[in-house]
């Protein structure tokens, strides 16, 4: 399938009506386990005391709190290891005797300055153009959030998390600032204009421009005080003068902003789902139960669901959910006027016909589950007018706790509802004729249906179109062109049709039939337009003295020697296409971001397009440009600072090799700054990978990625280590290989083990990566493939660091990843596939990483915990992190910065090898370790209880027995 989506998505979120609130991703509680009892060492106020009660000798207590961080202290110096960043050593250093591995894991440490500086560097706005893209907004961001704020409380209710005092979702990131700049005819921007009229420290989400440009909506929150509730407000900005004012006159009208929002129902009116007013206190827990938990399956219905986590779990947590979601609606004028519509219900999407006449409204409602999240509760969708009056009810699906676990099942009934994008209040939507069950052959699989907001009595939905493989969207463009798009991920098989939405006679006919995997062959996205409506669709192109129909294909540009991102005018009557840009291949790697000339309505000139690209080098970060036609001149719209000058001048290659079966592989060789492999001999190397599942070796073959593309460096990158003078082989390609019938996970464990030896081999043999210093590390499936490597091709690496992975599949018997087949359809594919089952052959040091609130589903914490306790009971070198109030991926200060300090000192003592300078980091961090000073949130994270990670320690090889300390422990989360 073409890429619209991601375009699409990429477009909105520059140029879109509304640009969201930045959160990280949910993820799963945490269940300890039970194989032998993890040594647990987390620093809290009341446990120093327990601490030496609990132990087991004098001795050992006095040597513990001797060094224990101080409680205020949240952040540990660790210097550096070596003028070049990382220690060279000819020998091999074990540790030392007298380093106290068990006090290591006390409090939260710091890594080396090269690396914290990195991480610490101001992050680079946000940008949103408005509707007419003659303004730009600048949105402020702030760096990593402290720990205090991940420490509030939250509410896990039916797979989402819910900050009760904002009553939003929890762990929102925001914007500090909105600056505004004019984009002037001649491309430049002119003078910052900052909105000002809210609070000092305001938490800004939510900002969406009006339809025609005059107006921003945004909301704001302050931090708690004791006259202020922390709830989120709603405000409105004129863009002209910059001046913001609240929406709300009364203080006491406040947003629920658990599911959607607000929405602009035309220039002057807003939609916005705000807490009931009639809204009491909070639901009483009972003191004592009513009776047990009890679900039952006395029908004997077949109902296979994933390790979903955060579900309903009493009645409690349904009158709960139902407390924090339920929302009033309101219609809000910026003249002040406030108008409720509808009663109070558990909305979640509010959605506008394109003309502003009808609402179509979504909402949940009872019956809820136990097992299943909310997406899946009953769901009642109905149309009203705009100004709130009921017309009619579109579905009410029941609980669909049954859809199949097979990739492509969906919910039975009328899905995917939406308003046509060309017309001005036609709806459209597709509804399953194999019961929503892959697995069942049926032709036709799907049909397209369509019909008016408020159709003629007895007029019936019409049929739009039919599918045989699954339905994946719609570009509308007029009555007589939209592009159709269905999938089918078993055979990766993707089709683009051509219908006629206004023309019966008119045959449908397919426009591209290609496979998913075959990235060279993709021909590109329409490229969509704005309508004066704030809809988008395709954009059709006139030129000059041709009458055909042309639309504009914006394409990866995928090749051997990798992307170059092009633009193409297409026919869409011939297929014929005209390359009428092209990225410059030697240096750039530049993409086309948004039309920048569809301001008026109609279809475009080709003389006179304008389009919004990135352009980007090795070196040089991403800047803006605007390209103009017909001489195609660039003007560069942004002028953003090197985000880290000290790796400006890495070195950056695209590498191919080849494994032992014939299949290519690729990946991005990263060198640091000033390296010569000649002078300065093979480095110590981390390979970081994550594995991707391919049907066809030719297309795990392809190249994916540009040579020429910015080596963007986010807070828990590999490529950090490129300023401790690592080597970073990143992405190498591990393709898990099914041809034909074959599925491609019952030859895992081999074809992991092939494309491990292939990336090793190439990098010795360049002399860039010394070959008894090659460390291996990945991110949730990538560290499950990290543990697989240690223990099946334990003479390539060192050591290991894996984050947030899961090791034993039989805890997610429904399904992982790319496996649709269940644990006892593959048994021997589950067990040979998980390192917990191989448990007793890793003999190489392992760091492992996890948050103990991970609520992403099959990664519980209690996947590391349980490995470790494995190892540990195998007498492994290994370590484990458990990273207080952390999700899936890991979002405060705190713990990043420790993250980065294990990950280093677990490289340095493990793949570099050189113990005495390790040592001597470690001493230095104990010594500064109140260095840095900590603000008032990040003690009170302390003071609750956030004192440090929970670490558990296995590093001596050999078995050795230590009593628990039964630490009060608070929960945490992603």
């Amino acid at each position: 399938m073409m890429r619209l989506h991601a375009v699409y998505h990429r477009t909105a979120s520059l140029l879109s009506l509304s640009v969201s609130a930045l959160s990280p991703p949910p993820t799963t509680h945490s269940i300890l386990s039970s194989l032998t009892p993890p040594v647990i060492l987390r620093l809290c106020p009341l446990r120093r005391a327990v601490r030496s009660i609990k132990t087991a000798s004098a001795a050992m207590t006095a040597s513990r709190l001797s060094n224990l961080v101080p409680v205020n202290a949240v952040a540990g110096e660790d210097g550096g290891v070596g003028s070049n960043g990382a220690a060279s050593s000819s020998t091999a250093a074990s540790p030392t005797e007298n380093e106290d591995d068990s006090v290591l894991g006390l409090g939260y440490c710091l890594p080396p300055p090269e690396i914290r500086d990195i991480v610490d560097a101001p992050p680079l706005p946000a940008l949103s153009f408005s509707p007419h893209r003659d303004k730009i907004l600048f949105l402020k961001r702030r760096a990593l959030p402290p720990l205090a704020e991940l420490a509030r409380p939250e509410e896990k209710l039916a797979g989402i998390r819910i900050d009760g005092k904002c009553n939003t979702r929890s762990r929102m990131s925001f914007y500090t600032d909105i600056g505004i700049h004019q984009l002037m005819p001649d491309g430049t921007l002119g003078t910052e204009k900052e909105l000002h009229g809210y609070p000092d420290g305001a938490k800004i989400n939510f900002v969406t421009w009006s339809q025609d440009g005059r107006h921003l909506a945004f909301s704001v929150r302050v931090d708690e005080e004791e006259n202020s509730s922390g709830k989120l407000t709603v405000w409105v900005a004129d863009v002209e003068t910059g001046k913001a004012r609240p929406l709300f006159q009364s203080p006491d009208i406040y947003l629920n902003a658990v599911f959607d929002n607000y929405i602009w129902v035309d220039n002057s009116t807003l939609l916005v789902s705000t807490i009931p007013l009639s809204r009491g206190g909070l639901p009483n827990k009972p003191f004592v139960p009513t009776g047990p938990k009890i679900q039952s399956n006395e029908q004997k219905n077949v109902i296979q669901v994933r390790t979903f986590q955060d579900l309903l779990k009493d009645e409690y947590d349904e009158d709960l959910f139902d407390y924090y979601a339920t929302t009033q609606l309101v219609l809000a004028s910026l003249d002040g006027t406030v108008k409720e519509i509808g009663p109070p219900a558990v909305y979640t999407s509010l959605d506008p016909s394109p003309d502003g006449k009808y609402l179509m409204i979504s909402s949940i409602h009872r019956p809820y589950s136990f097992i299943v999240p909310c997406g899946r509760f009953p769901k009642k969708v109905d149309l009203w007018t705009a100004d709130g009056k009921f017309i009619r009810e579109l579905c009410d699906l029941p609980l669909a706790e049954d859809i199949p676990i097979a990739f492509n099942s969906v919910r039975k009934g009328m899905r995917s509802i939406n308003w046509r994008a060309d017309k001005p209040s036609t709806l459209y939507w597709v509804e399953t004729q194999d019961g929503g069950d892959a697995k069942v052959e049926v032709s036709p699989r799907d049909i397209i249906y369509t019909q008016p907001a408020e159709p003629l009595e007895g007029e019936q939905p019409a049929i739009l179109h039919q599918l045989d493989l699954r339905y994946g969207g719609i570009s509308w463009c007029d009555e007589s062109l939209a592009l159709v798009y269905e999938s089918w991920y078993k055979t990766r098989r993707t089709r683009t049709w051509v219908i006629s939405p206004g023309s019966k006679d008119a045959s449908p006919r397919i426009l591209f039939d290609r496979s998913s995997e075959d990235v060279y062959s993709d021909p590109g996205s329409p490229m969509l337009r704005r309508t004066p409506a704030a809809t988008y669709v395709i954009a059709k192109v006139n030129k000059e003295n041709d009458e055909n129909t042309y639309v504009l294909l914006n394409g990866s540009g995928a090749t051997p020697e990798g992307n170059i991102p092009f633009l193409d005018l297409f026919d869409i009557n011939t297929g014929c296409k005209e390359r009428i840009w092209q990225s410059d291949k030697e240096k750039y790697y530049e993409t086309v971001v948004a039309l920048m000339s569809d301001q008026k309505e109609g279809d475009l000139r080709l003389d006179q397009l304008k389009i919004l690209t990135s352009k980007e080098s090795k070196t040089e970060n991403t800047q803006y440009h605007i390209l103009s036609w017909p001489e195609k001149q660039a003007c560069q719209i942004t002028n953003f600072p090197h985000p880290y000058p000290q790796l400006a001048s890495l070195q950056k290659e695209m590498i191919r090799y080849q494994r032992k079966d014939g299949v290519q592989l690729t990946a991005t060789l990263y060198l640091p700054p000033g390296y010569d492999p000649s002078k300065d001999g093979p480095l110590p190397c981390l390979v970081w990978s994550y594995p991707g599942e391919f049907k066809s070796k030719d297309a795990a073959g392809q190249v994916r990625g540009s040579p020429n593309e910015f080596a963007g460096i986010g807070p828990t990158s590999p490529l950090l280590w490129l300023a401790r003078r690592f080597t970073i082989l990143s992405g190498p390609t591990i393709p898990i290989i099914g041809e034909g019938n074959e599925e491609a996970n019952d030859s895992y464990v081999e074809q992991l083990v092939w494309s491990a030896e292939a990336a090793v081999e190439e990098v010795t043999r360049r002399g860039v990566a010394h070959p008894n210093k090659i460390a291996v590390g990945g991110h949730s499936y990538g560290a499950f493939m990290t543990a697989n490597l240690l223990a099946h091709a334990p003479h390539l690496f060192r050591c290991g660091v894996a984050r947030s992975g899961a090791y034993n599949r039989t805890l997610t018997p429904f399904g992982f990843q790319n496996e649709d087949r269940t644990l006892w359809e593959a048994t021997n594919t589950y067990v040979e596939m998980s390192p917990f089952m191989s448990a007793n052959k890793i003999k190489k040091p392992i760091l492992l990483i996890h948050g103990e609130e991970d609520n992403n589903p099959g990664t519980l914490t209690m996947q590391s915990d349980r490995f470790f306790n494995a190892l540990k009971g195998h007498g492994a070198l290994c370590r484990l992190v458990i990273l207080p109030f952390e999700s899936h991926g890991y979002a405060s200060r705190e713990s990043i910065m420790h993250v980065l300090w294990e990950t280093d000192r677990w490289l340095q003592k493990y793949c570099v090898s050189n113990t005495s300078d390790v040592k001597a980091d470690i001493d230095a961090s104990k010594q500064d370790v109140s260095k840095e000073a900590t603000d008032s949130e990040s003690k009170a994270a302390v003071a609750s209880g956030g004192g440090g990670p929970e670490v558990s320690d296995f590093e001596h090889e050999g078995f050795y027995s230590m009593p628990r300390l039964n630490c009060l422990s608070l929960a945490t989360r992603e």
